[in-house]
């Protein structure tokens, strides 16, 4: 099963109107949007804790993340990002960012000048909804993946996570049969949930003798949606998505 690849256009277009219908004269207007692209390898920096770039990021292929340091060198993910996400979209007000995000796998970048950003709400002034609707939407995010590591027990919170992900790359059309593409890697799964790396995969290894999950190399597929869900205490309320892309 391959999912045909999407311009980074496209993309943008699929995320933000998952999350906020969107008009024709929006979706070209999107569509107009000039984006310089670039491939980048697996754990690249992309920004970094202090920068003021002059441009967002939006992720077309592979998945990155948010992350902070602690003075011991200890990392604690903090979100994941798939295609069609913009992670420094806060990057629009705020002058100085406080976050790092990098590539956890090979991932196509699409980046957006802030003044073509700016041009492009003046023109389309709905869309500044849009955009801060999808900041909104990342801060829902950051709520649940507090509650998850804080309160959740370790089954259930990698459940939790791998539900979210699906349903956020079903909203962009990433999905097909309940199979999608999943390259994180157990170490970064556990600087995400606060557990050791032997943990988790002796947490996913449960998941896949319980018959929740099924794995080929960075493919996964899930067998029983409801019984992930209930293992994970997912409800997806949180994720905002009022549509998913059609396939």
């Amino acid at each position: 099963m391959t999912i045909a690849p999407y311009s980074p256009n496209q993309m943008i277009i699929r995320k933000l109107d998952s999350i906020f219908p969107l008009t024709d004269e929006e979706k070209q207007g999107l569509m107009d949007l000039p984006v310089q692209t670039k491939d980048v390898k697996t754990n690249h920096d992309i920004v970094r804790v202090g920068d003021q770039p002059a441009y967002c990021c939006l992720i077309v292929e592979g998945f990155t993340c948010v992350y902070k340091v602690s003075f011991e060198g200890k990392r604690q993910i903090m979100a994941l990002h798939v295609p069609g996400d913009i992670p420094d979209l806060q990057s629009l007000h705020l002058k100085v960012l406080d976050i790092n995000i990098a590539s956890i796998s090979p991932c196509k970048l699409g980046f957006i000048q802030h003044k073509d950003l700016y041009h492009l709400c003046e023109h389309h002034p709905r869309l500044t909804a849009v955009f801060w609707r999808e900041t909104l939407v990342h801060a829902s995010l950051f709520r649940e993946w507090l509650l998850n590591i804080g309160q959740r027990e370790a089954y259930s919170r990698i459940a939790h996570i791998i539900c979210e992900l699906m349903l956020r790359l079903k909203a962009v059309g990433l999905v097909e049969d309940n199979t999608f593409n999943m390259p994180v890697t157990q170490a970064e799964i556990a600087d995400a949930t606060g557990m050791t790396p032997v943990h988790v995969n002796r947490v996913f290894q449960a998941l896949r003798s319980d018959g929740l999950i099924s794995t080929e190399k960075s493919r996964m597929t899930i067998p029983d949606w409801d019984k992930i869900q209930q293992a994970g205490e997912f409800d997806p309320l949180y994720l905002h998505i009022e549509k998913a892309a059609a396939s």
